[in-house]
């Protein structure tokens, strides 16, 4: 069996690995280029909440390109004007018509 004395002694030596590992992530930034990309990263995420579904900083040029281009697929694909695209198809089966088997013959 384990002594206590080895008990405490290896808790220490594992508490200690962790804080050393853990305790860098946990402080404040202190890289400024890390610092610039969470500040951006968090710029970004404030503006895509403004954004309300739509792509985050795009023009009326980008807009136009994403519109073009979802026609181009809907054309590709079966879909025109008045067809959702997102919504899921409607499948409609038919059992098919078969003669019937004589079995007493």
């Amino acid at each position: 069996m384990m002594s206590l004395r080895a008990s405490i002694s290896s808790t220490a030596t594992f508490a200690r690995r962790c804080f050393s590992v853990n305790v860098p992530a946990c402080t404040a930034v202190s890289d400024p280029i890390q610092g610039l990309f969470v500040e951006k990263i968090r710029e970004y995420g404030d503006k895509k909440a403004a954004g309300e579904g739509k792509m985050v900083d795009a023009t009326a040029a980008t807009e136009a390109e994403l519109q073009n281009e979802l026609d181009k697929v809907a054309k590709a694909y079966g879909g025109g004007a008045g067809i959702d695209m997102a919504a899921f198809p409607e499948l409609s089966f038919e059992d098919p018509a078969m003669d019937p088997i004589n079995v007493s013959a």
